[in-house]
């Protein structure tokens, strides 16, 4: 059986209007061969009937005038149609669904679909949806400016809408297909793991496993046998042989979140995974083969870190074959309210609750905090907004107290005589030290939890609270 069917465009009389190109992706051969036969005097078609066959015409021929797509109860379609909308952003997709779950439509709607025509269909209903697309396409205009909102998975999304983060979305997409290593750099809370999941879901790799290790909450002790597995015997307790996370992930991406505080012992490890693939379990002297691609991310200074020799230089040249920096919300506040909206949906749905509206007031006082925690805190103000429904509480909570305004002051005032170089240190240290003493303040000093939503080691923590000298209230104390 053939993997993919294309038919010849026919001859045209001079003169005449070339025919649209149409794509269809539809494994029932016999449904394919109808489409063939009710809409190939109408249009160019390329049939397809494997989505590998489909994937591999649309890198290596220019953009169809439209896509096509059958989707079956039996397959996830979010893998594929992630991929496609993120490889061609502006390829038009019709999809031929004979599922009528309303998770399944509005899934493919926030895809960026343009029409749903449902099975079982006619012809003339297809052919209908083409050329209503066909028609309003001429007169649409570019719509590169307008917020994006792409499903990756049950629970998250990548969403924007500002400058910057559409150029970060396009080097995700470059980056993607050159499956190289890829260091992603951004304050707590800011997103890593989403741009992760995202430049995984664009690469050739978005069918296998993406995982994610979060390097500070594992034990540095635990953390070798959970990354590389260990042999029956290992040590006390490995009572039967357990592969570790690179097996587990071999053809897809494994993601090492906070890879700045690995410890020293493991990172010679992973530089010879990066370098050859290999590595052995513990209690072995077999080495394996992988075939895996690393993302990792930080918020720390990792220029800071190899000067301080706490990450080997050669890792971070290893990791950085491209980075990838995301700015604070702060820097792109024109995203919050689309951001909030985004996050009132999410929390409406987990919560099973009816989504909240934002009032001008609301949405400016959200748009005018500092937001330290980034889009974690959002998302968790937000929740607190949909739970409560008291607006006049959330606004209340944001008012920056008089302990935030006092240390903000302090930081505006550069000292006297200060070169440039020595004013951004001291402005960047008070905001750091202003922010960890707002967590730490919302937690009741509980440092436990206030590095978990730092997201840095405990002992990070405790180095940060001795160097700017913070200290709780005295009931507190």
């Amino acid at each position: 059986m053939c993997a993919s069917l294309a038919y010849p465009v026919a001859a045209l009389k001079p003169g005449s209007k070339s025919r649209s190109e149409v794509l269809i992706l539809e494994p029932d051969l016999a449904v394919l061969d109808y489409l063939r036969s009710t809409l190939g005097n109408q249009y160019s078609l390329s049939l397809f009937s494997e989505e590998q066959s489909l994937l591999d015409r649309l890198e290596k021929h220019d953009e169809p005038d439209l896509l096509l797509l059958a989707l079956h109860t039996s397959r996830d379609p979010l893998p594929l149609l992630t991929h496609i909308r993120c490889t061609k952003p502006h390829l038009p997709v019709i999809v031929l669904s004979c599922s009528a779950e309303l998770r399944d439509l509005e899934m493919v709607i926030r895809l960026g679909v343009r029409a749903i025509v449902m099975k079982p269909f006619v012809g003339s209903d297809v052919e209908q949806a083409i050329e209503e697309y066909l028609a309003s396409s001429e007169k649409k205009t570019s719509a590169a400016d307008a917020p994006r909102e792409i499903p990756l998975n049950e629970t998250h999304s990548f969403v924007r809408s500002s400058k910057r983060m559409r150029d970060l979305e396009a080097q995700a997409a470059l980056v993607a297909r050159a499956d190289i290593p890829l260091l992603i750099l951004g304050e707590s809370g800011t997103g890593k793991e989403i741009l992760a999941l995202y430049t995984h879901m664009m690469s050739a790799r978005s069918q296998r496993i993406f995982l994610k290790v979060n390097c500070a909450a594992v034990p540095a002790d635990l953390l070798e046998s959970e990354l590389f597995g260990y042999e029956q015997g290992a040590f006390t307790g490995a009572v039967k042989t357990k592969p570790g996370k690179f097996e587990i992930c071999t053809g897809g991406t494994i993601f090492l979140d906070e890879i700045g505080e690995m410890p020293a012992i493991l990172q010679a490890k992973l530089l010879q995974v990066l370098q050859d693939g290999t590595f052995s379990r513990l209690g072995s002297r077999s080495p394996m083969k992988v075939d895996v691609r690393v993302i990792a991310a930080t918020n720390i200074n990792m220029k800071e870190a190899m000067a301080n020799k706490t990450f080997r230089e050669d890792l971070y040249y290893r990791l950085n074959g491209f980075t990838l920096s995301i700015p604070p919300l702060r820097e792109r506040r024109e995203e919050i309210p689309v951001l909030a909206e985004y996050f009132m949906r999410k929390g409406a749905k987990r919560y099973d609750r009816e989504p909240l509206s934002f009032s001008a007031n609301l949405l400016t006082t959200l748009s005018e905090h500092a937001w330290p925690g980034n889009l974690r805190e959002l998302e968790n103000v937000i929740n607190r907004y949909l739970v409560l429904g008291d607006e006049k509480a959330i606004v209340d909570e944001l008012a920056p107290s008089a302990a935030y305004q006092g240390a903000a002051g302090a930081a505006a005032e550069a000292p006297n005589g200060a070169g440039l170089k020595a004013m951004v240190r001291s402005l960047k240290g008070d905001a750091e030290s202003t922010a960890i003493a707002q967590v730490l303040e919302e937690v009741g000093w509980n440092r436990k939890a206030a590095a978990n939503d730092l997201q840095i080691s405990y002992k990070a923590l405790l180095y940060k609270i001795k160097q700017y000298d913070l200290s709780p209230p005295r009931d507190n104390a």
